[in-house]
């Protein structure tokens, strides 16, 4: 069972994960930016791994944060509009003690996002076989289950079909096709009548967020110069 991470106050894409390197490797080798990740983490669509990223990089976040407000602390303190006594003092000496703890906690936080990315960038870079691609009725109906999921058989005219929490119907043969190349599963341990939850398998996991990448743009190769056409001579009067 999957839990969902709390979220941030404020804008997700903050300028923070924008300019941290964390972020861009995070971004390089999944290919989601952090605000879409983390709405998938909410959604279920992530395995464990890039969930625990997802949750990794949150807290570095609020790491962060803190060491920002302790320095924006320090620097009204230090300002000189303040008398300079001993209260002061005390006040400076709290607020520095507090910054070095919050600056541990960014470093041990940023070490973690670090040891999350690592088993990522190690997939990315061997020769192992990606996911399986989708196509665009696969990818609604794996959305669809993602968000909770269950096949249910009606009692009177005996029709098997998956109805998911959003309202989404999807017909059984496209549970079975799914079944069949590992992207779901079913528990079976619960009467069809009832209704049997079916869940993302990781590889079904993988094979979504593989396939709701944004498309790359292809650069020209360094040194290749652009191809120009021969003027057309003027005509001559």
């Amino acid at each position: 069972m999957t839990h969902q991470a709390s979220p941030l106050p404020g804008n997700p894409a903050s300028g923070r994960e924008a300019e941290s390197p964390l972020a861009d490797r995070i971004e390089a080798v999944t290919g989601h930016g952090l605000a879409a990740l983390r709405a998938y983490r909410n959604r279920g669509v992530l395995d464990e791994t890039h969930a625990r990223l997802v949750d990794e990089h949150d807290a570095l976040a609020r790491a962060g944060a803190s060491v920002d407000l302790y320095l924006r602390v320090l620097h009204r303190l230090a300002d000189g509009a303040l008398p300079v006594d001993d209260a002061l003092l005390t006040r400076i000496d709290r607020t520095v003690a507090a910054l070095k703890n919050a600056t541990t906690a960014r470093d041990a936080a940023a070490g973690r996002v670090s040891a999350a990315l690592e088993p990522l960038e190690a997939t990315a870079t061997s020769t192992t076989p990606g996911p399986p691609h989708l196509s665009e009725a696969e990818q609604r109906a794996l959305l669809a289950i993602a968000g909770g999921a269950k096949l249910y058989q009606h009692l009177l005219s005996g029709q098997v079909s998956v109805t998911a929490a959003s309202g989404t119907r999807i017909p059984y043969a496209e549970l079975q096709r799914l079944e069949a190349a590992g992207l779901v599963a079913r528990d079976t341990t619960h009467p069809l009548h009832a209704g049997q939850p079916v869940t993302l398998t990781d590889t079904g996991r993988a094979a979504l967020l593989a396939a709701r990448r944004p498309p790359t743009t292809s650069l020209p190769k360094p040194g290749a110069r652009p191809v120009t056409r021969p003027s057309t001579p003027a005509r001559r009067r």
